[in-house]
């Protein structure tokens, strides 16, 4: 005897099938419960049941006080010894590149004066810049630099090297020679602040992951410590380590 599946599974699999065909886009928000309760004559239950399930597999997401939207695909960025941004999403398939926001020099607060390992006050360069995939935006990336170690860092010469590279790693590999493993990540989740919601295009209650980074040259000297702020909704984290050198990447705590 062919077993029945249950109503709300059956409305998923609907929905499921409209979102694959393109009668709701991805971003597109979904009828309200009571107008999609009417079309399957079914009740608002059954429907919290369905969105559920479409909601657990990743295909829908519930703004809480908006409404339900068609999710877009998860990025996944993996985090190791080597971390490299541009390389893990291209490989994902999606097109990459960053926007400068601000490059300055900054006396070194309390936070990156540990992060670098140096005193405070030392001169450091402040390079923020908000990431696309896709020409959406999904993150944004706050890096210090210690002057003392990159003292031409800011000279409009290697700032424009810079933005033609795209890449933090390629630009400190062809400029300075330097190459980078990652020596610890502490990665915890918060609310956005009002300025990244605006850059990010996400609204105020929504959480982001906060990524604090220290990156190390090959001979263990600090050379970058960086602060991300990337989009809950749209990037998963990928905690890995490199098992063939025995000893992967220092990986730090996920503070949830």
């Amino acid at each position: 005897m062919k077993e029945i599946m249950p109503i709300y599974v059956q409305i998923a699999d609907q929905l499921r099938q409209n979102i694959h065909q393109g009668v709701y886009q991805i971003g597109e928000q979904l009828p309200t419960e009571t107008k999609l309760a009417e079309q399957f004559a079914v009740n608002r239950h059954t429907i919290r049941q369905a969105i559920a399930l479409l909601k657990d597999e990743g295909l829908l997401r519930v703004d809480r006080g908006r409404g339900t939207f068609v999710a877009a695909k998860t990025i996944r960025y993996a985090i190791g010894k080597r971390v490299r941004y541009n390389q893990t999403l291209k490989a994902q398939g999606w097109q990459v590149r960053f926007q400068l926001l601000r490059v300055l020099e900054v006396p070194a607060d309390d936070a990156v004066a540990k992060g670098l390992e140096i005193s405070y006050g030392e001169p450091v360069a402040l390079i923020e810049r908000l990431s696309f995939a896709d020409e959406e935006p999904i993150s944004m990336g706050t890096g210090y630099f210690p002057l003392k170690r990159f003292p031409d860092f800011l000279e409009p010469k290697k700032i424009k090297i810079l933005q033609e590279q795209q890449s933090i790693s390629q630009f400190l590999q062809q400029v300075y020679g330097c190459d980078h493993i990652r020596r610890s990540t502490c990665v915890s989740a918060r609310l956005v602040q009002p300025q990244d919601a605006k850059w990010l295009q996400i609204p105020l209650n929504q959480p982001i992951l906060l990524a604090e980074s220290v990156n190390v040259d090959q001979t263990g000297n600090v050379i970058e410590y960086g602060v991300t702020r990337l989009r809950g909704d749209r990037m998963e984290l990928f905690f890995e380590n490199d098992l063939k050198e025995g000893v992967g990447a220092k990986l730090g705590r996920v503070v949830s």
